[in-house]
């Protein structure tokens, strides 16, 4: 028995868990999107472990066995369409960098569609002193709960979870 060679070495499996990540920051030109993700110790892994699938207006980074998690960062509804076969990733110290290609060159003001929503809400609240400040905060995200779409009303509904 002490002759036997050992076994193939084989890559241990990963069992931890998937975490969600929305730390991210961003900037554009006329051409591209891009988006920065730091996850410390992301260029140490192995570069099949960070995957990106993008479509038309969406992305999805998936970064495996990073310390023992899996990372993952979902962008649905970007304000305007990307070139599927134009984007890519690079990994860099501590970040992934994701380039998203326009297909209409042009310089915009906002990633996603939802963004857009939640920024361009110009109208104020009227101020009424006889009211509770919880009762009027409360009839302000009614009012964009009830005028908003399916995304803002699952941001508003993860916001009291």
């Amino acid at each position: 028995l002490d002759n036997e060679k050992p076994a193939a070495v084989v890559d241990p499996v990963t069992t931890g868990h998937t975490v969600k990540t929305s730390n991210y920051g961003w900037d554009q030109s006329d051409k591209s999107v891009k988006i920065h993700i730091t996850l410390t110790g992301v260029h140490q892994v192995p570069t099949e472990n960070v995957q990106v699938h993008f479509t038309a207006r969406s992305f999805d980074l998936l970064v495996k066995n990073l310390s023992g998690k899996s990372y993952s960062m979902i962008v649905n509804n970007l304000l305007k369409s990307i070139s599927v076969e134009g984007s890519s990733k690079k990994v860099k110290t501590d970040t992934v960098l994701i380039l998203c290609r326009k297909k209409v060159e042009k310089a915009g003001d906002y990633l996603a569609q939802v963004e857009k929503e939640c920024c361009s809400y110009t109208e104020k609240p009227s101020y009424d002193t006889e009211t509770d400040a919880s009762e009027g905060l409360m009839n302000i995200l009614k009012k964009i709960y009830g005028e908003g779409d399916n995304d803002m009303k699952q941001i508003i509904n993860k916001v009291w979870v």
